[in-house]
């Protein structure tokens, strides 16, 4: 995303978490930044810290499940996009049963596999443009920081499990209060 277009409507605080989440190896320092993200993605409520020490990982991965599948399901698509949703729908159990078994290496991938498919299916080929991220961002600031989140994420990170289960519940805390 443009630099510029992020300043906007990000802070200067969150910009340097999400640098510092992407670069620290130390947990405490993983933790810090995902909480100081999350305050964007919930007003500051402060209760990503909680999920982030490990109290309420289960409710979370619960209700980010109900959530998707409700959207999935409820999201009108064209005819060609069915089979998608059905595979989207297949994905999200694999990835709820490997967060329950705490298999983050293996969750990581499938989490981006349907963040990216359920955006696909809710807009469309307009997902495909370069010019989507500041369409986000227009349309509604809120989800703008959540895909500026996803996209600012590795796709093959070599990260340690901790961290990657970190970043995944960084996400699905946004989306299951969305």
């Amino acid at each position: 995303m443009n630099g510029d277009l992020i300043e906007q409507f990000v802070d200067e605080g969150t910009l340097q978490a999400m640098a510092s989440l992407l670069d620290a190896a130390d947990e405490a320092a993983v933790n810090e930044a995902g909480v100081k993200i999350s305050a964007s993605f919930d007003g500051g409520s402060g209760s990503f810290g909680q999920i982030a020490l490990g109290n309420g990982e289960e409710k979370l991965v619960s209700s980010f499940h109900n959530n998707l599948v409700l959207l999935i399901e409820k999201t009108w698509v064209e005819k060609s996009d069915v089979a998608l949703k059905a595979q989207v729908l297949y994905r999200l159990e694999e990835f709820t049963k490997f967060m329950g078994g705490r298999v983050y290496s293996e969750a990581y991938s499938y989490f981006f596999n349907i963040v990216d498919d359920v955006v696909y299916l809710m807009f469309g080929a307009q997902t495909k443009s370069k010019s989507f991220d500041e369409y986000a961002m227009r349309i509604d600031p809120d989800f703008g920081l959540f895909w500026w989140y996803v996209e600012s994420l590795p796709r093959d990170a070599a990260w340690e499990d901790r961290k990657k289960r970190l970043v995944i519940l960084l996400g699905m805390y946004y989306l299951a209060n969305f």
